[in-house]
């Protein structure tokens, strides 16, 4: 079977090129341009700026980035002044117990764009609601800035085509927070499948959740510390609930991810990671299916790709949680985050020689470092986020119109169908339309 090739670096002519040509336009010069070549010296911090200040920032992608030697966190933005307060306090808490002399503090914003106008910063880490994703991640590409944007990619189809656009007109590193792929397990998994050990796929089980509402929450009054509108941005606007955007007193999961105005459902959500390690699998990183059936009641039971190359998949909840079956004619292999199971057992021990590996990382963000260092892409590049954020928006569609669907992977659209293309865009607003 065909394997990934390792991504191409970003030559040091096209890098620099690129990065004077964008970042000219924001009077913006990165000091990794500046520099005169295309790494970072050893001694060389890379300098962050956060956008978005919520939970998965606290839990997750702050302690993941600021706890590294390699970088030093300056700023960060977010339209709920509680949570700025919250995130520069512990940055400068940080730091001091580090007693890092050189370090003059971290600043918070209201604006994104504040974060992104600063020439200190070399990269930005993105963990907005799902329809913020788009425009500080164009932006930060046109100011030279490299960007981690967490999964799902985008928020609609259209916004992701212009992502991998503004990434790579502007020679830009781009990591989507898809971390399943620098995991060992669905690398392993991955590898078994690429490599032939199960025969020839004919069929994937992908168990997500499913796809979003429209959000008809009742309206409440917008706390004094949070912009609500700029929060809405260019989504369609809906009146505040605290469902959307919970106080940090009590401390859950904010449920913007069920409503479509703002996220794409457990398709999106899930379907990051779970139709990620199908598309990895089946080597469509560069590609995807190329029909749809939803599902009729009938002879359908589930919501059906069909790859061009005759392999379908559905989405079907087989019993094992969140998870991925591939089924071949030698064999099936299930993988969660929590099994590696293969029929027959033996599959699974199988050591994968050295030419039959994928892109292998063990650590998702050092992964991201990295890449910005060797000006490479890093294992989960701004085209696979979009090519896997595309399946789980198509599978939206799919759902919503409730027919038949044929799509185009190399021109990106659907065949013939003026209803399922103007789908690909959502719902907006246009007051933000000049940034994509």
């Amino acid at each position: 079977m065909t394997k990934e090739c390792k991504p191409k670096s970003i030559s040091r002519r096209k890098f620099i090129g690129g990065a004077f040509a964008s970042a000219l336009s924001f009077s913006i010069v990165p000091r990794s341009v500046l520099g005169g070549n295309d790494y970072l010296a050893p001694s060389d911090k890379i300098v962050l700026g956060y956008i978005g200040l919520g939970k998965l920032t606290t839990n997750t992608l702050l302690p993941r980035f600021i706890e590294n030697d390699g970088t030093q966190v300056v700023a960060g933005a977010d339209v709920d002044a509680n949570k700025m307060k919250r995130f520069v306090d512990s940055v400068n808490n940080h730091y001091s117990q580090a007693a890092n002399s050189n370090y003059k503090g971290c600043d918070g914003y209201a604006d994104f764009r504040d974060v992104i106008a600063r020439p200190d910063i070399d990269a930005v880490i993105v963990v907005t609601p799902d329809h913020w994703h788009a425009i500080p991640t164009i932006q930060a590409a046109k100011s030279g800035k490299d960007i981690y944007c967490e999964k799902p990619l985008s928020h609609t189809i259209a916004e992701g085509k212009a992502m991998v656009k503004a990434v790579r007109d502007n020679w830009r590193v781009l990591q989507t927070g898809s971390m399943q792929r620098s995991w060992r397990d669905f690398r392993h998994a991955a590898e078994l499948v690429r490599n032939g050990y199960l025969g020839e796929i004919k069929h994937v089980k992908v168990a997500v959740g499913g796809p979003p509402q429209n959000c008809e929450l009742p309206a409440q009054s917008v706390p004094e510390y949070l912009a609500w509108n700029t929060w809405v941005g260019p989504s369609e606007f809906n009146p505040y609930n605290e469902i959307l955007s919970p106080p940090l007193e009590q401390d859950h999961w904010p449920r913007w991810r069920d409503y479509k105005e703002y996220g794409g459902g457990g398709m999106a959500d899930w379907g990051a990671h779970m139709f990620d390690i199908a598309q990895w699998g089946l080597g469509m990183d560069r590609s995807g299916p190329v029909e749809l059936t939803p599902p009729n009641g009938n002879d359908v039971k589930y919501l059906t790709y069909r790859y061009a190359n005759g392999i379908t998949m559905t989405h079907e909840d087989f019993g094992k949680g969140w998870a991925v079956r591939f089924e071949g004619t030698d064999g099936n292999l299930e993988v969660s985050r929590s099994f590696l199971n293969t029929e027959p057992a033996s599959l699974k021990d199988i050591k994968i020689k050295p030419s039959e590996h994928l892109y292998v990382s063990n650590n998702h963000y050092q992964n991201f470092l990295d890449s910005i260092k060797k000006r490479k892409d890093p294992v989960a590049d701004v085209e696979t986020g979009h090519r896997t954020a595309t399946v789980c928006y198509m599978g939206n569609i799919a759902y919503e119109l409730g027919r038949k669907l044929q799509w185009d992977p190399e021109r990106e659209s659907f065949v013939n169908d003026e209803e399922a293309n103007s789908l690909m865009f959502g719902p907006r607003r246009d007051s933000w339309d000049n940034y994509m």
